[in-house]
């Protein structure tokens, strides 16, 4: 060995000890510390490297071996691991943070919507009606034609015949004669259905809601087409039947189509791992062959959801797994749902909406239904996350957590129970999240996209004293972590990051002030308080060395460019377990 590689390999053992000793994280693995002296498989230099670490909070470079970190300091302290066979990308200034954590959306929903129509850029309902009129001259009679991202408040005008500010389906229906329409709201809590597939779900005059669910009624009683929450299952249920005849080869074929298009969207954006809010044992299945295949595109913290709670009792045991495939997958949650959203009418509330006076929203799941899965998730060792929006579905997922644990001495203890959401919160309650050590799985993205609307929906002092209280949560010492329930939003975090920081509306008003976070509270709601989330702190969430190399480099700085610049800024690097998995092939002129 030559002089100036003795030097070099001692430089870089005595700085990885440092860095273990002044306790930068966890410290690797025996192989790893044993193998500190070899060069780095990829080196990143000549960074502004925001580690969201305090022993070492900004750095210039990062240096990976294997899917890990070994190093964090300057690039000419990196440059003493670099080897012949050592990539090195140069960061140019750039800044470099840790992979983006997705804390609750839902993956293969990500997935479908790039299947299907895409309604978010709608300005009305004749944009949708011409939509649906295109795609339905290229379908196949009797074939589904499937959209998502309609929200009635963000059309430029109220359509005529209108009910409850949603049109009636017969112009739609009138584009569609052949081929049943389903279109899925943003929110993902209501639907639309044309006169086809209202009939394929047997769902007329006659039409019996369903719990939790609401059939949206014209002035003679018969289905306008508006299904809110559980009411759209007779027509999902004609969708499922209309493809029980592809085969089991076929729908393997799709369900990794799905993945792949989600994982793409995902990584992308920066993301890195993916909080899945609710996927069936089927799903669960499919996944767990993929991590241990290694062909899942990004870590996923699955949530069981769309079970029974004997069919959780006997199951939970044996799909419970945590860092399959090489901490590809994990499942140790339950998702359930207690109210709607508040765009649908569907979230739960205190008081009656101020623009629908004889309602206080909808109760889907049973809240007794609820406690059981409380008892079966602390019994099998599973974290339970409640979806509550309405300021009256989460108080009483307060209280029914506070009971349980009362039940059960000992059990509050770092079960990291969630509540999804926490949109809309009496302020008598916030402070209850960190008392019970509950975390608000929130995202910044819904407060700007919503603000508009929602005085509409709460009034002026409901939406200001109880809307959207990410500062009041923050400061009561309660775990706050983001997303962008994708597909309801785009899961660019950027967007969501801008959202949290500034809470600007699209008129340049801001959204009560007072509850924007600074900008590092609002990475580390992205990062480490993401992986806390899933009881991952020790392996991500910070570029910290002997954890896993999932790193995102992006093309400004957003920790330090002006506010109005935030929303420029681009994913350059996505890196995953030390693979530059996305290269946007930006470089410096």
């Amino acid at each position: 060995m030559t002089d100036r590689r003795i030097l070099a390999t001692m430089a870089a053992a005595s700085l990885l000890i440092t860095q273990w000793a002044c306790g930068g994280g966890i410290a690797p693995a025996p192989a790893t510390r044993m193998a500190a002296e070899a060069p780095a498989d990829l080196v990143l230099m000549n960074g502004r490297v925001v580690t969201v670490d305090s022993t070492m909070p900004v750095a210039e470079a990062v240096a990976i071996r294997g899917d890990r970190i070994v190093a964090v300091g300057t690039s000419a302290e990196m440059d003493a691991l670099v080897g012949a066979a050592t990539r090195v990308l140069d960061l140019e200034g750039r800044l470099a943070i840790p992979g983006f954590i997705e804390g609750h959306g839902h993956f293969t929903g990500l997935g479908e919507a790039r299947l299907n129509l895409d309604l978010t850029t709608a300005r009305s309902w004749d944009d949708i009606v011409a939509m649906v009129r295109d795609a339905a001259a290229e379908a196949e009679p009797g074939e589904w034609i499937l959209g998502r991202g309609w929200h009635q408040e963000k059309w430029d005008r109220v359509p005529p015949g209108a009910v409850e500010g949603v049109p009636t389906h017969h112009t739609l229906s009138a584009v569609s004669p052949e081929n049943p329409v389903l279109l899925t709201h943003a929110s993902g809590h209501a639907a639309f259905a044309n006169a086809r597939a209202l009939e394929l779900g047997g769902i007329d005059r006659n039409y019996v809601s369903r719990p939790g669910g609401e059939t949206v009624r014209d002035a003679n009683g018969d289905p306008t087409g508006l299904l809110r929450e559980n009411d759209d299952e007779p027509v999902v249920a004609a969708l499922s039947r209309s493809r029980q005849g592809m085969t089991a080869a076929e729908r393997d074929a799709r369900f990794h189509r799905v993945v792949e298009l989600a994982g793409q969207e995902s990584l992308s954006k920066g993301v890195t791992t993916f909080h899945d809010a609710g996927a069936a044992f089927g799903t669960i299945e499919r996944y767990r062959r993929m991590a241990e295949e290694g062909t899942l595109p990004v870590r996923i913290h699955a949530m069981v959801r769309r079970a029974t709670n004997e069919e959780m009792a006997r199951r939970l045991p044996e799909v419970r797994v945590v860092g399959a495939g090489n901490h590809f997958l994990t499942v140790r949650a339950i998702k359930r749902q207690v109210d709607g959203a508040l765009g649908s009418h569907g979230a739960w509330l205190l008081e009656p909406y101020a623009d629908m006076p004889s309602s206080t929203g909808l109760v889907l799941e049973p809240l007794e239904d609820i406690e059981r899965t409380a008892e079966l998730a602390l019994q099998h060792g599973y974290q339970l996350n409640t979806h509550a929006i309405g300021d009256r579905a989460n108080r009483e997922i307060l209280d029914l957590y506070e009971r349980v644990f009362e039940r059960t001495p000992g059990s509050q203890a770092d079960v990291r129970w969630r509540i999804e959401h926490a949109q809309h919160l009496h302020p008598s309650d916030i402070p209850r999240f960190a008392e019970l050590g509950v975390i608000a799985s929130m995202q910044g993205v819904h407060a700007t996209s919503d603000a508009p609307w929602v005085p509409k929906r709460l009034g002026e002092e409901r939406a200001h004293n109880g809307a959207y209280r990410w500062q009041d949560l923050w400061q009561s010492g309660a775990i706050v972590t983001n997303g962008t329930d994708a597909p309801v939003e785009d899961v660019d975090p950027i967007a969501s990051f801008w959202a949290t920081v500034t809470r600007r509306l699209p008129d340049g008003g801001v959204f009560d002030p007072d509850q924007r976070l600074t900008r590092e509270q609002a990475l580390r709601s992205y990062t480490i308080n993401g992986a806390y989330a899933g009881f991952e702190e020790d392996l991500k969430g910070s570029i910290t060395p002997g954890k896993l190399a999932d790193i995102v480099v992006l093309s400004k700085d957003i920790m330090t460019v002006p506010e109005s610049e935030i929303r420029d800024a681009r994913v350059v690097y996505t890196i995953l377990g030390g693979r530059l998995v996305y290269d946007a092939g930006v470089r410096a002129p």
